[in-house]
């Protein structure tokens, strides 16, 4: 059993669409796939069968992994002040060496994604930064060295 892990109620959302998608179309084009490399013959020297087989051994892991994480998760709704940073909320902050912006949102570490500016809630920036308002400055150590960041705007 996973350890309880906080999710946001988009994040549930997205994990349960990829669990019913993986369930449903995942499923049903692995079963043509496996049927129609049975057709190519000797099912002992056909490697398309082989691979085939192996991919829906993935597919049935990855659904197992995804359902348990769905057990595990924990709805969190954002925090009861929106004016500080907590869990669920959006972030603009200005980092005081570069001057560059960074919008952020504290999610759960599997519905991290820096490149959409989902920050896991657990990461070192995101712990600087919970607890912050507007105005705040606050510091965390990276493994680059210490940065500063200026919180411009929460929610």
């Amino acid at each position: 059993m996973l350890e309880p892990e906080q999710i946001t109620p988009e994040g549930l959302a997205a994990l349960r669409a990829e669990i019913q998608q993986l369930e449903t179309e995942g499923r049903s084009a692995m079963a043509v796939r496996i049927k129609a490399a049975r057709e190519l013959g000797d099912l002992k020297e056909n490697a398309e069968y082989h691979i085939a087989k192996d991919d829906q051994a993935h597919l049935e892991t990855k659904i197992k992994r995804l359902t348990e994480r769905l057990r595990a998760a924990r709805v969190v709704e954002g925090t009861s002040d929106p004016d500080v940073v907590g869990f669920g909320s959006k972030v603009l902050v200005v980092d005081e060496s570069s001057g560059k912006q960074h919008t952020f949102t504290l999610v759960g570490p599997t519905e991290a994604d820096l490149k959409t500016g989902r920050l896991s809630a657990e990461s070192p920036v995101a712990r600087a930064l919970v607890g912050a308002r507007a105005g705040s400055n606050v510091s965390v150590q990276t493994p680059g060295g210490e940065r500063r960041y200026r919180v411009e705007r929460v929610g």
